[in-house]
């Protein structure tokens, strides 16, 4: 498994912008899928970003495309979300998550999960 440990979140004003940051260490960091995903009070956890072990495809919810990027440094075994013109409706804790699997969208495919960073966007 790969240990992650999120950073980044806080409180931002509707319109704001945020970076994410997640650091990795233990299994090898750059053979991994990497993702986002975020889950709200009352609401199941849901896929947010995510992007290939080289960096090459990325892949996003429809609801923070053009919004969000997510991107990778395996130098550094660090994956990143920028996060612009934020919404109310992205408050959430966002989690970072590791996976070998070809399941991008959903959580199963990923075996490896930060504690989260709490993101939140005032009206």
């Amino acid at each position: 498994q790969v240990q992650l440990v999120e950073s980044g979140g806080g409180l931002v004003q509707a319109g704001g912008s945020l970076r994410l940051s997640c650091a990795a260490s233990g299994r090898t960091f750059s053979s991994n899928r990497l993702g986002w995903f975020r889950q709200a009070p009352g609401k199941e956890r849901e896929f947010v970003a995510a992007i290939t072990w080289n960096g090459v495809f990325t892949y996003y919810a429809d609801s923070v495309k053009g919004r969000f990027t997510i991107s990778r440094d395996n130098a550094k075994n660090t994956v990143y979300l920028q996060m612009k013109s934020l919404k109310p409706e992205d408050t959430a804790l966002y989690y970072c998550a590791a996976g070998l699997g070809t399941i991008v969208r959903d959580p199963v495919g990923y075996d490896s999960w930060g504690q989260g960073t709490q993101v939140t966007v005032s009206s």
